[in-house]
């Protein structure tokens, strides 16, 4: 007698039975109840005692007793890296503080990735690699203390410094050695950055990781990239406020990653709200794991580059994107949707779901598509991408900036399969520039009190 596996399947005319089953797929953290108090190992919450081995003593206790609660109580507590362990949830109380120290010297080196390229640098404020079952929970804050004197200043200037008159430490070179490395084939143990070549540190890194949770935090002054999971399935996101306008402060960068729940949060930061990423260019290629099954539910984005984004370190790919009941708004968001990537990059981006947004104002566009992001100058070369099957539907917009519908591909590589269903769009200048756009639909779509005709072609 045999036994045949039966896979439910589900019907692409109804994609959002599809996230349904995503979400109910995604297991829950579970943690043994014990608690370790970080002040039982020596933590003093007064701002300026270093608590970094109280931090490892707790935690290290937690895992080994088989897990639980590592309990941060009200007060400030400076500290070094925290690296989590299996089974620990590190919890914080209303009014506690973590405060990290801005000192590199206090960072160790470990495997970890800038912009899409992996390398050994400076540990994440928070890291966790090849874990299971760990989470960050709690009312209180995680404080960077990223500022215009410290980690900002490493910025090579495009995106910072020349805005606030900084010169820049940061060696230009130092990002280019790295891609270069990456485009090499150089092992990765052999990309060995760190001090002196002033690439910034992320803030909340889960690396190889499975079945994480972070609830409720705040997170404020990040050096750089804010939440980051990579190569990360079954995590969950729920209720974190992110406030950070610091350079290349994106508040959550899902890569190489699956099935990635993002809900009921708030994001005011200093680039994208949400960037959905999948390695850059031959490193990207090289790993070749695609960022898939993203939801994002009931978000709020505030200032940022764009609000939920794909790209522009996207080589593996990224597909099943759902987008629902989210709010977007303000005179410092560029745009709701964004896709970006250039023929360095490449990379297949397809289904990409949107519903149920109220947008107030954005400074560009509702949603913008480019194959030709060049933010570091030409990036122009043999991989071209494909980007297919976008759907924008129950969508308001009081303030739409320039256009409704920016989007443009290749000529061998159109854009294909834009659809706009029941959306409304007020105070837009145009309602679409497009180039080398294949099969885009406008159904009860409206801008400027008028109906947008479907396109022929």
């Amino acid at each position: 007698m045999s036994c045949t596996k039966r896979t439910a399947v589900v019907s692409h005319s109804d994609p959002w039975k599809k996230m349904e089953l995503i979400i109910k797929s995604i297991p829950q953290t579970q943690f043994a109840d014990k608690t370790f108090n970080i002040n039982d190992f020596g933590a003093v919450g007064d701002a300026k005692t270093s608590n970094t081995l109280a931090f490892e003593k707790a935690i290290k206790a937690c895992a080994d007793n088989g897990g639980g609660r590592v309990l941060v109580p009200n007060g400030k507590y400076l500290t070094g890296p925290i690296h989590l362990q299996s089974n620990v949830n590190l919890h914080l109380e209303d009014n506690a503080e973590i405060l990290f120290s801005i000192n590199p010297k206090d960072y160790p080196m470990v495997h970890t990735s800038w912009e899409g390229t992996e390398l050994m640098n400076y540990s994440p404020l928070i890291y966790a690699k090849n874990k299971t079952n760990v989470a960050i929970t709690g009312k209180g804050t995680l404080n960077g203390q990223a500022d215009d004197t410290n980690w900002w200043i490493w910025s090579a200037g495009k995106d910072y410094g020349w805005k606030k008159g900084i010169p820049s430490q940061n060696d230009p070179q130092n990002r280019e050695v790295l891609i270069e490395m990456a485009e090499k084939g150089v092992p990765v143990s052999e990309r060995v950055f760190g001090e002196g070549r002033y690439l910034r540190p992320n803030f909340i890194e889960f690396f190889q990781c499975n079945t994480v949770l972070v609830k409720d935090i705040t997170v404020i002054n990040a050096p750089f990239w804010i939440l980051h999971p990579i190569k990360t399935n079954n995590i969950i996101i729920d209720g974190v406020t992110v406030n950070s306008h610091g350079p290349n402060n994106d508040g959550c960068d899902p890569e190489y990653s699956q099935n990635v729940l993002i809900k009921n949060c708030t994001f005011n930061t200093g680039d994208d709200c949400i960037a959905i990423k999948s390695g850059r260019d031959a490193d990207g290629r090289r790993v070749a794991i695609p960022s898939k099954n993203i939801i994002v539910q009931n978000c709020k984005m505030i200032d940022g580059h764009g609000g939920v984004v794909m790209g522009s370190e996207i080589s593996a790919g990224v597909n099943n994107v759902f987008v629902e009941n989210c709010v977007m708004d303000s005179p410092n968001l560029d745009r709701a949707i964004r896709i970006k990537t250039n023929s360095k990059r490449g990379g297949i981006v397809e289904d990409i779901y949107v519903r149920n947004l109220e947008v107030g104002t954005v400074k560009e566009c509702v949603l913008r598509v480019t194959m030709f992001y060049n933010v570091y100058g030409s990036q122009t070369g043999n991989f071209i991408p494909t980007v297919r099957n976008i759907n924008l539907e129950n969508i308001t917009v009081k303030n739409g900036g320039k256009y409704a519908v920016w989007a443009e591909g290749y000529q061998e590589s159109p854009v294909e399969n834009i659809t706009l269903k029941n959306v409304t769009i007020a105070k837009v200048g145009e309602p679409y520039l497009l180039k080398n756009v294949k099969n885009i639909n406008f159904i009860n779509t409206n801008a400027n009190e008028k109906r947008v005709e479907t396109i022929k072609n």
